[in-house]
């Protein structure tokens, strides 16, 4: 008898692990298929690292091709799903298209950047969620401040010594953070610009940086980052942006040559080409991670609107570290269905939460335990090693090398701008309808 088949659909933190957990559970029952667009699962979480020269790109990057005995990956971007016919179609990256049939399908395709209805944004921001968005930001970072450092133009200098952060969640906490860091450590090396200050803003709506957070661990952070000069701009958003600079809702013009947008994401648009029911863009299924009136059709992490059993009436947040539990449990889920074990349904406590301020500086929340400082730093790169499936080796070597060494400050030049602001995001996320199966 031949073997049943499951396609995966994305490698984010879901699918990455929702492939994992079924090929070691169920391998030998069916052919697990991993579509995704890149050849590597990339960790998110250090993706700052890596636009402050921390870590080496491929640090972040876990190949796929051979991690998971039995998993086959195929590249490629899924542009339409058949769910009454049980087929997926992708497009490939030299552009040729496939269908594959399945008997099981789990949906991880995650999430995109989430853009506003602001005028110049998506011309003039650049993202935060890739390897090609944190490799530019670097070389921006340091073609400004290497720029700043040669110009006898005194407003041009410092409008290129300015920097202005979207969103002070998670994500735009830590650019930030790491951000300052590295325009201290590059301004120094141009006599031009020693003594002069370098201007790091960060902006939020909210009442307080990572307002999603433990209060503790925001009033660390604020702490911290406005101790570095970092002026910290809440209740604030951006009106407007062009290629002079943002203007804020408080009326102030700031003059800036770098527009970092954290502001959050939203559900792949795959999601809601699909004709399903959803919830705030997310995929409407049961605590067992299946869609309801399809029970061969299982979704996880951002995509899916999981109840959360820990708060009924709710639904999990958007995070990692859902992302990476759903996808282990959608895994045994999918391996149950095949008779191996029995399925579970998707509950989870929060442990704590990390956040890394860059140098020796983070907040830990931990089990009840609020940490800062070197404790908290320790904790937080403790807790990376541990999540992360792959170079946990070589990560720490480039943490070393960064005690022992100076950074190497030179840009690499090998993204373009046009492939990283936020209109050529969009575009590439833009509903796909399902093309002709």
């Amino acid at each position: 008898m031949s073997r049943g088949r499951v396609v995966i659909v994305g490698a984010g933190f879901a699918g990455f692990h929702a492939a994992r957990t079924l090929s070691r559970l169920a391998g030998h029952l069916v052919e697990v298929v991993l579509i995704n667009p890149a050849d590597y699962f990339l960790y998110l979480p250090l993706l700052p690292e890596v636009a402050a020269g921390i870590l080496e790109p491929r640090r972040v990057a876990v190949p796929l091709s051979g991690c998971h005995a039995g998993v086959r990956l195929v590249l490629g971007t899924v542009g339409g799903i058949d769910i009454a016919g049980r087929r997926v179609v992708c497009t490939a990256p030299d552009g040729s298209r496939r269908r594959l049939d399945y008997d099981r399908l789990i949906l991880a395709v995650g999430s995109v950047n989430k853009l506003l209805p602001i005028p110049g944004i998506a011309e003039h921001a650049y993202g935060f969620r890739s390897l090609a968005e944190a490799i530019y930001l670097r070389d921006a970072i340091l073609r400004d401040i290497e720029l700043a450092g040669t110009t006898d133009d005194a407003a041009e200098r410092r409008a290129r010594c300015t920097f202005v952060v979207v969103g002070a969640g998670y994500t735009g906490t830590e650019v930030a953070a790491h951000g300052q860091l590295l325009t201290e450590q590059a301004a120094g090396r141009w006599p031009n610009l020693r003594g002069r200050p370098i201007r790091w803003l960060l902006v939020d709506l909210a009442e307080r940086v990572l307002p999603e957070l433990d209060l503790r661990l925001s009033a660390t952070a604020h702490h911290v980052l406005t101790r570095r000069g970092v002026e910290i701009r809440t209740r604030t958003t951006v009106e407007e942006a062009s290629h002079d600079g943002v203007r804020l809702s408080d009326g102030e013009f700031v003059a800036t040559r770098t527009l970092i947008w954290c502001v959050g994401v939203r559900p792949d648009p795959l999601v809601e080409a699909l004709g399903l029911p959803t919830v705030q863009g997310r995929l409407v299924v049961d605590e067992y991670l299946s869609v309801p009136g399809h029970p061969e059709v299982y979704a996880c992490g951002d995509a899916a609107a999981v109840p959360d059993l820990t708060r009924p009436g709710r639904i999990t947040a958007m995070t990692a570290q859902h992302a990476h539990r759903q996808g282990v449990t959608a895994g045994r889920n999918v391996a149950a269905s095949y008779g191996h074990g029995h399925r579970r349904p998707y509950r989870h406590h929060d442990l704590g939460f990390v956040v890394d301020l860059g140098g020796a500086k983070a907040a830990a929340h931990v089990t009840g335990l609020s940490l800062a400082g070197v404790p908290a730093k320790a904790v937080t790169r403790g807790y990376h090693l541990l999540a992360v499936p792959h170079n946990r080796l070589r990560i720490s070597c480039d943490w070393l090398l960064d005690v022992l060494l100076s950074r190497q400050l030179v840009q690499l030049g090998v993204v373009p701008a046009t492939a990283v602001r936020l209109a050529a995001t969009a575009e590439h996320a833009a509903p796909r309808g399902a093309p002709p199966l």
